[in-house]
């Protein structure tokens, strides 16, 4: 019996379509409502063949359109907002930074402007499982140097137009709770990988190019640090703190797996060797190469790149009981697997558009729209 409805913003993205079939497989008293604007990484073939479909339905829509966060709430009458919405990739925010304000800062006050309203016109037994979750990043933190660890504690210091934008849009959903008592929830993750992510991101983008034969970008000297985790273990996490978690705390959710790009780029290279050897590449063959790693290929960093983040989720583990369930070994070996055997996948969403182009070189301005 479906006793709870999710509205999943950005539900047809990379970890929201994950998030969504978690819960469609998971939680058979919920129904979930995605609302996507259905962006260039955002794709129906994300949402397609879901478990449970009879408890999904899919809205197309904006969240930084009031009307259109309206519609979402009048026609589906949500018991909880999940905001996974968001422009995500630091290199466009570095070439057209308002996009990322629009969704991210104005869309999340969108959001949380209709949840207000939702919220005051509930009963008070309505109002008690009522929540507003927001799915944000550690890089609202900044960048650390050789140790330590952010936590839900760290001061924001957010270094690009991207992390600045998530910075402003934890900030009013914490106002929120402050000044109108709406149960908000914000969690902060560092970064994720798996299934259904769009190739500009680093570890789809290797996978996909070392399949052609195509030179691997690394930024600068490889060096720059991230904490991965694997985007079930994070959709668990934010399971967790929607059902478990306090009204107005924060939670961080991290892999423990810290791993430079040149060493998360041998690992690829690594795990497709095992799963679809470089001698029989026909596209590696071609060239007279035997080895992924030749292709391996530096370039010029990104501007402001962050050297280093890392999480401590010692607080997600003592108050919701969570810890991540894949090493980063076993889980990068699963990834890698999934978009070999997913080539349909593959084809529909290069077939939509350019994923693989660098951006973000340029600082300079490049028009008034941008």
């Amino acid at each position: 019996m479906i006793s709870q409805t999710w509205l999943v913003t950005g539900g047809a993205g990379f970890i929201g379509s994950n998030f969504v079939r978690w819960v469609l497989e998971h939680r058979p008293d919920v129904r979930v409502v995605v609302l996507d604007k259905l962006t260039y990484a955002g794709s129906l073939e994300n949402l397609r063949n879901l478990p449970g479909n009879d408890r999904y339905a899919f809205v197309r829509g904006d969240i930084a359109r009031a009307d259109d966060v309206a519609a979402a709430f009048v026609d589906h009458a949500p018991t909880a907002i999940l905001n996974f919405a968001a422009e995500s990739h630091v290199d466009r925010s570095i070439d057209g930074p308002r996009a990322f304000v629009d969704t991210n800062l104005c869309g999340t006050f969108e959001l949380l402007e209709a949840a207000r309203a939702r919220f005051a016109s509930l009963s008070p037994q309505e109002r008690e499982p009522f929540r507003f979750l927001h799915v944000s990043t550690d890089e609202v933190y900044g960048t650390l140097g050789a140790e330590g660890f952010f936590t839900e504690e760290t001061p924001y210091a957010p270094n690009s137009p991207y992390s600045a934008s998530k910075a402003g849009a934890d900030l009013l959903v914490r106002a929120y709770h402050r000044t109108y008592g709406l149960p908000t929830i914000t969690t902060n993750c560092s970064n994720n990988y798996g299934p259904y992510q769009f190739p500009e991101k680093l570890i789809p983008l290797m996978v996909l190019n070392a399949l052609e034969g195509k030179p691997l970008p690394i930024y600068g000297d490889g060096g720059n640090v991230r904490d991965w985790i694997f985007v079930t273990d994070h959709c668990e996490g934010i399971v967790r703190a929607l059902e478990d978690g306090v009204p107005g705390e924060q939670y961080a959710f991290g892999g423990s797996s810290e791993r430079s790009n040149l060493q998360v780029v041998d690992a690829l290279c690594n795990a497709i060797e095992r799963l679809r050897p470089a001698a029989d590449n026909e596209a590696m063959k071609r060239q007279g190469l035997d080895d992924y790693h030749t292709l391996k290929s530096f370039v010029e960093d990104r501007p402001g790149h962050d050297r280093r983040y890392a999480i401590d989720a010692s607080k997600s583990l003592a108050e919701l009981g969570w810890s991540p369930g894949h090493t980063f070994e076993d889980a990068i070996a699963q990834t890698v697997g999934w978009y070999l055997e997913n080539e349909a996948w593959r084809r529909a969403i290069q077939d939509e558009g350019d994923a693989r182009a660098r951006q973000g070189l340029s600082t300079e301005t490049k028009g008034a729209g941008e």
